[in-house]
């Protein structure tokens, strides 16, 4: 096995494995597999408030039970908190990052005071009423400095040619909340970078998260890693499949059917997926993730 290629499958335990869950995890594993590299897995418990007791636990069975294992153990965020403040503290001092004493209110005042629209379900983008000074009020939260950033454009080996505007489309996004907790951007990114991670598979619904996160690997002097969207498992509604909305807990009791069905939304032809035993069908879907994806990888 060769240490070139290194992926991460990084659920959040706020709740078990879901159809559309498993989906993202078969398709980093396969990958992962398919390019003889390391798979890993991430358990992202950074925003405590969310997690669910127990739940981590849950997830690491379910993958077993589907036959994906991790290479090495699975690591926790909510270990991590002294990599996360270094970041940021390097970030404060190169002036990447500074403090907001913004609450929510204060965000939406800001905004309706400037005459800005916000889409009905866009994001809140925050007007920079901190970026010069607290002007003596205590900080709640820390922020990215994107104002001032080019566009980013990255190719999505799934999704082609990308590009966001982050100051304009998010503004600057938060770093560290007011409860304390860190944000998902930057303890994704300096895990990604610990563990070097060097290709990024999950849904596409995270797809529009990849622009801050590459800032964030910029201006950190991090490697920025291939990125690969997979598509997403709907609800009966058309919405993504999601805890939120009621996606039920993957039953693992039967697992070659619930990979045959996350085979499915991936595209594997189900002609050369044959065998009738969880070994060999993983086998048998990793050469076809090969020869589906064989042109995908940059420099592959």
């Amino acid at each position: 096995m060769t240490t070139a290629y290194t992926g991460r499958f990084a659920p959040s335990p706020t709740g078990p494995l879901h159809a559309g869950s498993l989906v993202a995890a078969l398709a980093s594993w396969l990958d992962a597999r398919a390019h003889g590299g390391r798979w890993l897995v991430r358990i992202e418990d950074v925003d405590g408030p969310r997690c669910v007791p127990g739940a981590d636990q849950i997830i690491l069975g379910q993958l077993a039970d589907c036959g994906l294992l991790p290479d090495e153990p699975p690591q926790w965020q909510s270990r991590r908190v002294a990599p996360y403040q270094s970041a940021l503290d390097r970030l404060l001092a190169s002036g990447h990052a500074y403090p907001c004493s913004c609450s929510r209110k204060d965000i939406e005042q800001a905004i309706t005071a400037s005459g800005a629209k916000r889409p009905r379900h866009g994001e809140r983008v925050y007007p920079g009423t901190c970026r010069h000074g607290l002007s003596g009020t205590a900080a709640r939260a820390w922020r990215f400095l994107a104002e001032g950033s080019n566009t980013v454009h990255w190719v999505d080996r799934c999704l082609g040619p990308q590009q966001q505007d982050v100051a304009r489309e998010v503004g600057d996004f938060v770093l560290r909340r007011a409860d304390a907790q860190w944000a998902y951007q930057l303890a994704v990114v300096v895990d990604d970078a610990d563990q070097g991670v060097t290709d990024i598979v999950r849904g596409e619904d995270l797809a529009d998260n990849t622009a801050r996160q590459i800032l964030l690997q910029r201006a950190l002097g991090l490697p920025t890693p291939n990125y690969l969207h997979t598509p997403l498992v709907l609800a009966g509604d058309g919405q993504k499949l999601s805890k939120q909305n009621g996606a039920q807990a993957l039953n693992t009791r039967h697992p070659l059917a619930c990979l045959q069905a996350a085979g499915q939304v991936l595209g594997l032809p189900a002609a050369q997926l044959t065998a009738q035993d969880l070994r060999g069908w993983l086998s048998q879907a990793v050469e076809a993730w090969r020869g589906q994806t064989q042109a995908m990888r940059p420099g592959a």
